[in-house]
C-alpha cells in the first residue's frame, strides 16, 4: 500500500470503484459525500500510491469461448532462485494463466489457467511441462463458477 493510511472516505471511494468503475466523478463524489473535486484528488492520490492498480471490463470467459477454467497445482523441482526466477519468467509467456500464487504447504503453486476446450489446456500442459521441470503438476477442473467478484472485502466503517 505504499504506507498510505486510507480514512473512511478512501475506502468508500475504493468500495464504489469495486462496484463500478465506470462511476461519473460526479456521483462518485455524491455517494461518498465529497464535492467533485476533492473526489477525482483522492482517485488520483489511490491510484498514484498503488492502491487502484487499473481500470478494466469484467468479462464472462464463456461469453468469449473460455469455457475450460483449471486449478494447476505445482510442486518445484527445487526451490532455488534459479528455479523461481525461471518460472516466474515462463508463467508470463502463457496468456491462458490468468492468476499464479506462490502457496504454502503441500503446494509451491497454484494456478488458474482459463481456456477454450481440454485440447487447449492439454497443449498449454505438454508445452509447461517441456519447459521446466516440475516434481509433480496436478490439475482440477472446474465444472461451475458459483461465484466470481474482484470486488474486495473493504471496511467502509472503520478507518
Amino acid at each position: 500500500m505504499s504506507g498510505m493510511t486510507l480514512d473512511r472516505i478512501d475506502r468508500k471511494i475504493l468500495f464504489e470503484l469495486m462496484q463500478d468503475t465506470t462511476l461519473p466523478v460526479a456521483q462518485l463524489a455524491e455517494r461518498v459525500g465529497l464535492s467533485q473535486t476533492p473526489c477525482w484528488k483522492r482517485v488520483q492520490k489511490l491510484e498514484a500510491a498503488g492502491v487502484i492498480t487499473g481500470r478494466v471490463a469484467l468479462v464472462a470467459p464463456e461469453q468469449i469461448g473460455l469455457r475450460l477454467t483449471v486449478f494447476v497445482e505445482i510442486e518445484a523441482a527445487d526451490h532455488t532462485s534459479d528455479w523461481r526466477e525461471a518460472f516466474a519468467d515462463l508463467m508470463s509467456v502463457y496468456p491462458e494463466v490468468v492468476e499464479v500464487h506462490r502457496m504454502a504447504g503441500e503446494v509451491d503453486y497454484l494456478l488458474k489457467v482459463v481456456v477454450p476446450d481440454m485440447a487447449s489446456f492439454d497443449a498449454f500442459y505438454l508445452s509447461l511441462t517441456d519447459e521446466l521441470p516440475c516434481r509433480n503438476v496436478t490439475s482440477k477442473f472446474s465444472m461451475e463458477r458459483m461465484k466470481a467478484t474482484t470486488a474486495l472485502p473493504i471496511d467502509t466503517i472503520t478507518p
